[in-house]
């Protein structure tokens, strides 16, 4: 039995209350130490909806509340101390130059980037970091962020309760979902970094 199989065990025998903390925890955790396995958490929240022993608008409540705050709390982090920390040369597997490009590039594109944010998995953490970084205004970020979490939660909630017992058979889709979104991603940045230097070679 996987450490996930333990969990999942354990919180079938959880008081309800304790289950709702935990979806919210466990969305919240995913923002500061990826990969958490939060999505997985989630759709077993939608199967305990559906055999009554959560409620779909309190599990929906408690998970995006997770997901928000976590996205805010690594939003605060870029913007009160990424530049401190880019300032300091410590993320020497970032050259100065290239943070810079990535911020302007959140700068332009951020909106997107904030409501798409938990539909990339793997990737949340430096969004909203880069977000915070690109100082992109909190009263924008915020409630985009927390449609983002909604759609996402709703999807997984949703799943889960549908399948019931057979919850389980999302986490191939998810993991064939995520491998399909990093190779978007990695290819998107590889194209990116060529027009990047192709531009300044250019210049």
């Amino acid at each position: 039995m996987t450490e996930i199989d333990s969990l999942i065990s354990a919180l079938s025998r959880t008081d309800p209350s304790y289950l709702y903390f935990t979806l919210f925890f466990i969305a919240f955790l995913e923002n500061l130490f990826p990969p958490a396995p939060s999505n997985l958490i989630i759709a077993f929240g939608g199967s305990l909806v559906g055999i009554g022993k959560l409620s779909f608008g309190a599990a929906l409540f408690f998970a995006t509340l997770g997901s928000t705050l976590g996205f805010i709390v690594m939003y605060y982090v870029g913007f009160l101390l990424g530049k401190k920390l880019i300032d300091s040369g410590k993320p020497r597997f970032l050259p100065f130059e290239k943070i810079k490009v990535v911020e302007k590039w959140f700068a332009k594109y951020g909106y997107w980037l904030v409501v798409l944010n938990r539909f990339l998995s793997g990737t949340r953490a430096v969004i909203s970091f880069f977000v915070g970084l690109s100082e992109i205004p909190v009263a924008v970020t915020l409630p985009l962020c927390a449609v983002s979490a909604l759609l996402w939660n709703s999807i997984l909630l949703y799943g889960g309760y549908t399948l019931g017992h057979n919850w389980r058979s999302l986490e191939e889709y998810l993991t064939i979902y995520g491998t399909a979104v990093l190779v978007v991603i990695c290819v998107a940045a590889g194209l990116f970094a060529v027009r990047f230097f192709l531009r300044r070679k250019n210049a």
